[in-house]
């Protein structure tokens, strides 16, 4: 029986890498910032996870790409993997553009335990910027997530659904930690930050000055499939200090759990059991992360799920779709 132990939760924005554990209730994952699904999920259920044994070390603020890498090449146990970034990996392409074929090779070692949707995109002018729709953005600056991020090709996406082309504005680049001041300190136009629905930091920046949403266009509401996003909709009156009077569409981010293909069995069976049997809770904990509950457990899943993960899914009696098995 693996024994229990308590889980420790690292919220530093830079630590060492953790190599795959010796120890099978000690492992090592990163995610994201915790103002977002990204961050909360893994966050919340740390403690769930160390109640049934497995001690899980957090590292936040990652790059979610290189997280992946570390994951792949067998330099950390686990991550939050951003399901575009999976598809770059074996293609070779984006961040591993120089890796080639080397890329595709290392996406090999990397296996699913479940998928989730996660912050959807808010594109967020101020109410009394001009900028009323996308196509009163030509010419302006548009935040399109970290330098080194997936979110780029995302963000990207959403901006030509809702009627740009790239070119005919100007992209800017920050880290996401600094991305809302700098918005805040006029140093772009648009900011196209990932948050979960209703979250307190935007209706916050909406009570200090009114805000408006831009939304895709009706006739781009489904994204491609390879951008690893789905459509999502944010209801009028979510915010109390937006000036939108209808839903604005808009893009949602997928994810997995993505774990290095050698994590034993029993870890990955017991990290997936345990997700499932305390989704509810966490979902009840936080409204940000209240639509997890109903969600598919491979939306978003790239990779091939880990045997340990399979093991549960029989158990549950769910069947997993042929091209993850």
């Amino acid at each position: 029986m693996i024994k229990k132990v308590l889980c420790t939760t690292l919220c530093a924005l830079t630590v060492g890498v953790m190599p795959i554990s010796a120890q099978a209730n000690d492992i090592g994952m990163e995610t994201a910032t915790a103002a977002s699904v990204v961050g909360l999920l893994p966050q919340t259920m740390a403690s769930y996870w160390g109640e049934d044994g497995i001690n899980v070390q957090l590292s936040m603020g990652q790059t979610l790409t290189k997280s992946l890498l570390k994951v792949a090449t067998g330099k950390l146990d686990s991550a939050v993997v951003p399901t575009p970034a999976f598809y770059a990996l074996q293609a070779g392409k984006g961040p591993y553009a120089k890796m080639g074929e080397k890329a595709s090779a290392l996406s090999k070692n990397v296996r699913a335990l479940f998928g989730f949707p996660a912050s959807m995109y808010h594109a967020v002018t101020w109410a009394d910027s001009g900028i009323e729709s996308w196509e009163d953005a030509v010419g302006k600056r548009v935040y399109i997530g970290p330098p080194a991020g997936a979110a780029n090709a995302q963000i990207t996406a959403l901006v030509k659904a809702g009627g740009l082309e790239p070119g005919s504005y100007e992209a800017v680049k920050a880290p996401w930690g600094v991305a809302s001041q700098s918005f805040q300190d006029g140093q772009f136009d648009v900011y196209v930050g990932s948050f979960g629905l209703g979250s307190q930091s935007l209706a916050e920046m909406s009570l200090q000055r009114p805000i408006r949403l831009l939304s895709v266009k009706p006739e781009n509401r489904v994204p491609s499939k390879s951008v690893g996003m789905a459509d999502g909709v944010i209801p009028a009156g979510t915010y109390p200090g937006v000036v939108n009077e209808s839903d604005v569409y808009t893009f949602q981010t997928l994810m997995f759990i993505g774990v290095n293909e050698d994590m034993s069995d029993e870890i990955a069976y017991q990290l997936t059991k345990s997700y499932f049997e305390n989704v509810s809770k966490i979902a009840e904990g936080n409204p940000l992360m209240k639509h997890l509950v109903s969600a598919d457990p491979f939306v978003g899943v790239a990779a091939k799920i880990h045997p340990g993960a399979a093991r549960y899914y029989a158990e549950r009696g769910i069947e997993i779709p042929d091209e993850y098995k």
